[in-house]
This record gives structure tokens, sequence and C-alpha cells, in this order.
């Protein structure tokens, strides 16, 4: 059995979330998406566990205890678990060491990468570093390796994060064996955003639970990595945080990263960084299905604005009625049936489809851009 897992999203209680980040909207959110396994996000904060106890998950659902903290040198980690009691249990070996744990979705823990790993794994969890490549809250924004880090517990996991694929990862090292998971960090359970990265794993039950999402991860029983193009991720290319300018490396070095045109911090971008700490031979993976969110594909065909107006919301809501959930539609629908229920947004799915995208990277903070044609 084949499933698309979604295992970093946040809460109604994490910085800068949607308040409609509630246990409903999400699994609405994973319906509509085609997502079969979901991560709750923030679950070592009391009154978001609490919900999810107390939510009715589908049985064709799964919904796996999941959180990100913010370990000592602003890393932040991914963690998942196999309960929601073993959420409340972390959540009391940590909080000794954190201010803000019964009220922050996304926890500030003062402990360093390996002291938190090794109380995630006292209680048979699993964690790794979130969002990875990231410039600012991320395991390479100031470790150049995995056991600078984490000492001597091992990761279970890296997650790519937005501005990365696995090509990104697949020549490092210290990565070899490590799975790579693709998740959409999301903080808002919109179209949009819920699923836009996702993982699809295979499991061989015909009831599939939590324990056997964490053992097909840890088995590395990996179909398939699905996100963005690497170039729509807001830190792809060196660039300035201010007017967003890109820079070569060595024109950010000779400019002593500020940038000259309006004195702004130049951030070194992840395709940078990751060919930085490449050295070995690339390792196999998986394979990276570059997507694009229908909701986004639909914009460009409408030529609307935003891809949250109605009249976008409106011809998103048909096209699932009319062929199923949004992850079939990129991947499976038949091209002649979509043309047949709107052309021109047949059209533009089978431009996706045949790589016909042109990107405009982004960095610095600003996401990238792409057309089709």
């Amino acid at each position: 059995m084949l499933l698309n897992i979604d295992l970093h999203i946040h809460s109604c209680f994490s910085m800068a979330s949607s308040p409609r980040m509630l246990p409903e909207p999400i699994l609405t959110g994973c319906r509509l998406k085609g997502i079969t396994g979901i991560g709750t996000g923030d679950i070592l904060h009391p009154v978001w566990r609490e919900m999810w106890e107390k939510t009715t998950v589908p049985d064709d659902l799964i919904v796996v205890p999941t959180t990100e903290v913010e370990g000592n040198d602003r890393v932040h980690h991914l963690i998942l678990l196999p309960d929601y009691e073993t959420g409340r249990d972390l959540a009391d070996a940590l909080s000794p060491f954190s201010k803000n744990i019964g009220k922050n979705g996304r926890p500030q823990v003062k402990l360093s990468g390996e002291d938190i790993a090794s109380r995630v794994h006292d209680l048979d969890g699993m964690i790794g570093p979130a969002h990875a490549f990231t410039p600012w809250t991320s395991l390479y924004a100031s470790h150049n390796s995995v056991a600078s880090c984490y000492g001597d517990e091992p990761i279970d996991l890296l997650e790519l994060g937005l501005s990365a694929d696995s090509g990104y990862g697949s020549r490092i090292a210290d990565l070899a064996g490590v799975p790579f998971l693709t998740n959409s960090d999301a903080h808002s359970a919109e179209p949009a955003k819920l699923g836009r990265e996702f993982t699809r794993i295979e499991i061989n039950s015909v009831r599939p639970d939590t324990a056997d999402v964490l053992d097909a991860i840890k088995a590395g029983t990996i179909v398939m990595n699905a996100g963005f193009f690497p170039e729509e991720g807001k830190y792809n290319r060196t660039a300035c945080t201010r007017c967003f300018t890109p820079y070569s490396l060595s024109e950010a070095e000779e400019h002593g990263w500020k940038c000259p045109l309006d004195k702004g911090r130049i951030k070194k971008g992840v395709r940078d960084r990751a060919e930085e700490l490449s050295s070995g031979p690339e390792t196999r993976r998986p394979a990276y299905l570059h997507i694009i969110p229908l909701a986004e594909i639909i914009q460009r065909t409408l030529k609307t604005c935003s891809p949250t107006t109605k009249k976008c919301s409106d011809l998103y809501q048909r096209c699932l009625v009319a062929f199923g959930d949004e992850i079939s539609v990129l991947t499976e629908t038949p091209v002649d049936d979509l043309r047949e229920f709107h052309q021109d947004l047949g059209d533009a799915v089978a431009a996706f489809r045949e790589g016909r995208v042109t990107l405009h990277p982004g960095g610095g903070g600003q996401y990238g851009t792409f057309d089709l044609g």
C-alpha cells in the first residue's frame, strides 16, 4: 500500500499560523490534497495534544504525533513520536530546559541536538534536522556536519525543506543512508500550503497505523519525494535579504556579504551551501517529483492576483469534485479529461507534466516564481 504523508505542519498555537489550523480543517485539507498520513505538529503543546486526543480520525487517515523544536544554535529539529502519551512524556523531559514549551507550538529548548535526540530516542521516537539547509534556523546554517550538532546520537531522518530537493543532499557524505523527507511545514490548511510537499512511502499492511509509518521511514521504504522545484523556495539562491538581488558566492564575498545597492545583508542560498558540503559520490535516492500546487496552476490559468480568489477557489473545488484529490489531478488524471473539463487548465497541467516550466529562482527570503508554456 502506498501512502502520501506530510509530517511537518503547525497548529494555531505556533507563531504566524492561521487560527484555522485546527484538527478538523487539517483533516479536511488532507482529503482535498490526497494526503493519507498527516503529522499533528506541535504535539508538546498540552492544549493541542488534548484537541487531537478528542478528535475522531477517519479509518483511512493516519495521524502521527509530531513536533518541531528549536535547540541550541537555533537548529530546528523534527520529531516523530509513536503516540500521544509519548508526546506528554517528552514535554515533561524537555520542560526544565524551556520557558515556552506550554505556550508556543514550536518551543525553544536550551539543549544541544545530541541532548534532545537522546531524550527522543529514550522514548522510542525519531528525530532529524528540519529544513536542514535553510540559512537561518537549521543544521547546516550552524554546523558543517551531523556529528557537530548531534554528537554520538544518530539522526533518523532529514527534512530537505522547500528550497532543496534530493540532489542537494545526495553527495553529502554523512547523509548516506539517512532517509530524506519532504513535508509542507504548513502554517495554514489552505490547499496551496498543506501537502505542498509530501513523501510517498510503501507499507505492507491492510490497515496501516502510526507504527507502520514510523517503521517504513526507519526501513527506508520511501518510494518518492515530491515537492517544489528548489528554485521556488525563498532561500534557494544567495541574495540580499532586503532587495533580493541575487549574487554569486564570489560576488557576495567581494562585497563583504553586504549588498552594494541598499546595504542589506546578503544571505547564502541553499544551492551554494549544499554544494559547499558535497564531497562524495552521488548516492541513489528515491525519485523526486517536482510539483506545483494546483491552486497556483489555476491562478496562472485564470490570470488572477492570488490563488485564494473566489474565482480560483471555485474552479479548484469543481476540479476536485470531478476528479478526486489534488495529487491525483496533478499526477494521474488524463490530460484529455482535464481539457474536456477546462481547456486552459488541461493545457497548463500538460505543460507542467511535460516540464515546460520557466523558473525564476527565489532567494534572500523571497519565494521564486514560475511560468508555464
